[in-house]
């Protein structure tokens, strides 16, 4: 009894999260915010987006990042910043006041 409440919930939110990786312009049918629109159909928006909405199988998707490209936390000279800043910081919010404690 549950079992058809619990597919519809699970095709809705993988229709959703497959919407919003999709750049808007590999979406096919409608513009992107009505098929926003349409997944709130129950059942029948998730299955429209699968058969008219989405990029055809084989279209190729925006390139991942360049491999040669690092997070920021990987780079010494961004830490060594961040950590010069947050001291500084530290610096300047002690109160002279407090010191003499």
């Amino acid at each position: 009894m549950v079992v058809p409440y619990v597919v519809a919930v699970v095709l809705f939110v993988y229709c959703v999260l497959d919407l919003l990786r999709t750049p808007a312009s590999l979406v096919r049918t409608a513009p992107k915010p009505m098929w926003f629109l349409l997944l709130l159909a129950p059942v029948l928006g998730p299955v429209a987006w699968l058969l008219a909405g989405r990029p055809r199988k084989g279209t190729p998707r925006p390139a991942a990042p360049a491999p040669g490209r690092g997070a920021p936390d990987d780079d010494e000279d961004f830490l060594r910043e961040l950590r010069k800043r947050a001291d500084d910081q530290r610096r300047r919010s002690r109160d002279p006041r407090d010191e003499g404690l």
